[in-house]
C-alpha cells in the first residue's frame, strides 16, 4: 500500500493541516478547489492544485467523478477526505479503492456498518455496548415513525441515519413538534447526505456528550487515545471540546475507553475513529454513533498526548503498525479547542445567524504563548461565503490544568480577533469565563436554553468611552477635518455612531495629539503610530496600550477583549431603508433560497412562511410579517441571493389578504 502523492479531498483548515503533516513526511500534496475557493490558502501549501467545479459543493467537493480525474491529472495515488463532504461515504471510498487509489481511511464495509446510525446501533447491541433507546426500523413512513415516537416519549430526537455534525438532527419537545421535525430533518439530511432516512432516539435530559478517539492498524491492534468533552454545544453543533473531561471518574473513563475498542473491533475497523456516547446525570454512558473519520477537534487530544494523528493516519493507511501499544499511551495537562465561526451570537431574532464578508483583520500570531495551537484556513484579504461550513479557525491552547488552559485561551482570543465580518469571538471567550463553564456544569442543551431565554451571555457587548475615544481619536487624526469642516478650524464636534447608539465628541487635533470632549469632560489622545504587527500604539489619558483597529474612510472596527466595534461618523449612514417594513421579506444571509412557498397572488397570513434561505448548511425561514397578498417574488428555488436582498414584497391591503 505504498504512494507518494496525496490528494486532499477537502478545503479550509483541515486541508492546511493535512498538507502540513503530509508534506513533513516527504509526501507531495495535491489541493483541490471550487470556484469559491481559488484564492483559499490551502493551493499555497500545496505541491499541486486542481480545479473541481463551480462554488456549490454538490458540483465540487462532493463530485466524486471530479475528484478521481483530479488525482488522475496529477498522478496522486492516495487520497485524504478530511472530515465532511464525503470523508464518510463508502461509496466514495470504494470509488477511490476501484480507481487504484490508496483511500486514506478505514474500508468502505467498516464505513457502511457504522456511517448507518441505525445500523451502528445494532452492532453496537449485538456487541454488548450500552446504547440509548430508539427507532431504528427500516419503515419510514410518517405514520410508522409517529407511532414510534410516542411509544418512545418525549422528548427525544429525530436523527438522520447516514452523515453526522448535527445535520439532520432535530429535538422534539412534545406531539406538536413531531411532524414538522420529521419533515425538516428529513430534507436536510437529503440536501447534505442524498439520504433522507431517520431514526428516532429517546432524549438524555441534561446529559454530557464524551466521545473516544480510536485507533486501530492492519495487524489487528486497536488502542483507544483517551477521551474529549464535546458537551458544549449549540443546535447539536460542537463550540467547545476539551480533553480530558472534567466529570469522568477513573472507572468511568475505563469502561468508556473499553466499549469504543470493542466498538470499532465490531466492524473490523482500521485508521481513525470517534465513538460517541452521552453520559446521563447518573453517569451511565450510551453509544450515540461512531464518526469514521478525523474529528474536528482531534487537535485537544494530540495536546494532551504529544502525538500527531494525521502522521497515524498515513503509516496505518500504508500497512504500518500503530506505534503505540495502549500501555504506552501517555496523557499530560488538560487541552481546550474552540471553534471560531462566521456567525452573529447576538443576532436578533434568533441568535447564531451564519455572516459572510470580508476578512480585514487576522493576525493569529499575535497571541503569541507557549502551548497555543490555531489551526485556519483562512487569510486577510479573503471572504467569507455562504457555500460552505461556518467554521473559519480553531485555537487551542495545552494548559499545565483545566483552570490555566481556560485562562490563557480566553487571552489567546483577545489577542487574535477576526475582523471585518461578524463573529462569535467574543462570545467565545466570555462563555470560557462563565462560572457554569468552569465548575463543568453545563450539558449539551444549556447553549440553546440560554438562547431561548435571552441570557445574558447573549446580549451584544456593548462599547464603554474609552472604546469610543480612541475610535474618535485614531479617526480625527487619520482623516484631519473632513467634509464641511475647515482645517484652521482649532476644534469640531464629531458625531459617531455604533450600532444603534450615537454620541458626540469634541475634537481638537494638532498633529497626532488630540484632545477630546466627551460627556462634558476633557480627555488627551496621542497615537505614536503602528508597532511592528501594525497594531496601533495609542496613549489615552497618559496611558499607553496597543489596540488592534481597522481603518477605512470614514469607519474604523476596534477590537478590544476579543469584542469588535463598528464606528462610523453619522453622516456616513446610508438613509434607513425599508428592511424593517413588514410587507418585505429580505434575506437574512447571503445564501442559496432552499425552498420557496409561496406565488403572487397568493393570500398570506402573519407568521405565514413564504421561503427559506440556506446558508453554511443552516437554513432559515423567512416569514410574512403581515396578512397580505404576495404582490412580487424575487427569487427561485437555487437562486444565489446576497444580505438583506428583497426576496417577497407583500401587498399593502391588509383587508384583501385577510378575507382571502
Amino acid at each position: 500500500m505504498k504512494f507518494s502523492k496525496i490528494l486532499i479531498a477537502n478545503r479550509g483548515e483541515i486541508a492546511c493541516r493535512v498538507i502540513r503533516t503530509a508534506r513533513q513526511l516527504g509526501f507531495q500534496t495535491v489541493a483541490v478547489y471550487s470556484d469559491a475557493d481559488a484564492n483559499s490558502p490551502h493551493l499555497s501549501l500545496a505541491d499541486q492544485a486542481c480545479r473541481l467545479g463551480p462554488a456549490p459543493a454538490e458540483q465540487s467537493y462532493l463530485n466524486i467523478d471530479a475528484l478521481l480525474a483530479a488525482a488522475q491529472a496529477t498522478g496522486a495515488d492516495a487520497i485524504h477526505p478530511g472530515y465532511g463532504f464525503l470523508s464518510e461515504r463508502p461509496d466514495f471510498a470504494q470509488a477511490c479503492v476501484d480507481a487504484g487509489l490508496v483511500f486514506i481511511g478505514p474500508s468502505p464495509a467498516s464505513m457502511a456498518a457504522m456511517g448507518s446510525k441505525a445500523e451502528a446501533k445494532r452492532r453496537m447491541l449485538a456487541a454488548g455496548v450500552p446504547c440509548v433507546p430508539g427507532y431504528l426500523g427500516e419503515q419510514q413512513d410518517e405514520a410508522i415513525l409517529q407511532e414510534r415516537a410516542l411509544r418512545l416519549g418525549f422528548p427525544l430526537l429525530v436523527k438522520a441515519v447516514a452523515g453526522g455534525g448535527g445535520r439532520g438532527m432535530r429535538v422534539v419537545q412534545d406531539e406538536s413538534q413531531l411532524l414538522a421535525a420529521l419533515a425538516s430533518a428529513r430534507r436536510e439530511a437529503q440536501s447534505a447526505f442524498g439520504d433522507g432516512t431517520l431514526m428516532l432516539e429517546r432524549l438524555i435530559a441534561g446529559g454530557r456528550h464524551i466521545e473516544i478517539q480510536i485507533f486501530a492498524d492492519s495487524q489487528g491492534a486497536c488502542i483507544h487515545l483517551g477521551e474529549r468533552d464535546c458537551t458544549t454545544q449549540r443546535r447539536r453543533q460542537k463550540v467547545i471540546e476539551e480533553a480530558p473531561s472534567p466529570v469522568l471518574t477513573e472507572a468511568r473513563r475505563e469502561a468508556m475507553g473499553r466499549d469504543a475498542v470493542a466498538a470499532a473491533q465490531a466492524v473490523s475497523y482500521v485508521g481513525a475513529g470517534t465513538v460517541e456516547f452521552m453520559l446521563d446525570a447518573q453517569g451511565q454512558h450510551y453509544f450515540l454513533e461512531m464518526n469514521t473519520r478525523l474529528q474536528v477537534e482531534h487537535p485537544v487530544t494530540e495536546m494532551i498526548t504529544g502525538l500527531d494523528l494525521v502522521a497515524w493516519q498515513l503509516r496505518v493507511a500504508a500497512g504500518q503498525a500503530l506505534p503505540l501499544r495502549q500501555d504506552e499511551v501517555r496523557f499530560s495537562g488538560h487541552a481546550i479547542e474552540v471553534r471560531l465561526y462566521a456567525e452573529d451570537p447576538y443576532s436578533k431574532p434568533e441568535a447564531f445567524a451564519p455572516q459572510t464578508g470580508p476578512i480585514r483583520w487576522w493576525r493569529p500570531h499575535l497571541a503569541q504563548q507557549a502551548g497555543l495551537r490555531v489551526d485556519d484556513g483562512i487569510r486577510e484579504g479573503g471572504e467569507v461565503r455562504p457555500f460552505y461550513d461556518a467554521m473559519l479557525a480553531k485555537l487551542i491552547v495545552h494548559g499545565r490544568d483545566r483552570q490555566d488552559a481556560i485562562q490563557r485561551l480566553a487571552a489567546a482570543l483577545a489577542d487574535s480577533p477576526l475582523l471585518g465580518l461578524n463573529n462569535n469571538g467574543r462570545f467565545l471567550r466570555d462563555l470560557l469565563l462563565h462560572p457554569d463553564f468552569g465548575a463543568a456544569r453545563l450539558d449539551t442543551r444549556s447553549l440553546d436554553v440560554w438562547a431561548e431565554q435571552g441570557a445574558a451571555l447573549l446580549e451584544s457587548p456593548k462599547p464603554e468611552d474609552q472604546d469610543w475615544l480612541v475610535a474618535a481619536g485614531l479617526l480625527a487624526l487619520a482623516q484631519g477635518p473632513v467634509g464641511a469642516r475647515s482645517p484652521g478650524l482649532a476644534s469640531y464636534a464629531l458625531s459617531l455612531r455604533c450600532g444603534e447608539e450615537e454620541r458626540r465628541i469634541t475634537v481638537s487635533a494638532q498633529g497626532l495629539k488630540a484632545s477630546l470632549e466627551l460627556a462634558g469632560e476633557r480627555h488627551s489622545f496621542e497615537s505614536l503610530g503602528p508597532d511592528a504587527q501594525g497594531r496601533h500604539i495609542v496613549r489615552l489619558n497618559g496611558v499607553q496600550r496597543h489596540c488592534i483597529a481597522w481603518l477605512q474612510g470614514q469607519e474604523i472596527t476596534l477590537s478590544r477583549e476579543a469584542a469588535n466595534w463598528t464606528f462610523a461618523e453619522a453622516s456616513a449612514y446610508p438613509e434607513q431603508a425599508d428592511d424593517a417594513d413588514p410587507a418585505f421579506a429580505r434575506a437574512p444571509v447571503a445564501g442559496v433560497v432552499a425552498q420557496l412557498l409561496v406565488k403572487p397572488g397568493q393570500a398570506v397570513t402573519k407568521d405565514q412562511p413564504l421561503l427559506s434561505v440556506e446558508a453554511m448548511k443552516m437554513e432559515m425561514w423567512l416569514t410574512a410579517g403581515r396578512a397580505g397578498r404576495v404582490r412580487c417574488v424575487h427569487a427561485s428555488v437555487g437562486a444565489a441571493v446576497a444580505a438583506q436582498a428583497l426576496l417577497v414584497e407583500l401587498d399593502d391591503d391588509e383587508q384583501q389578504g385577510a378575507s382571502a
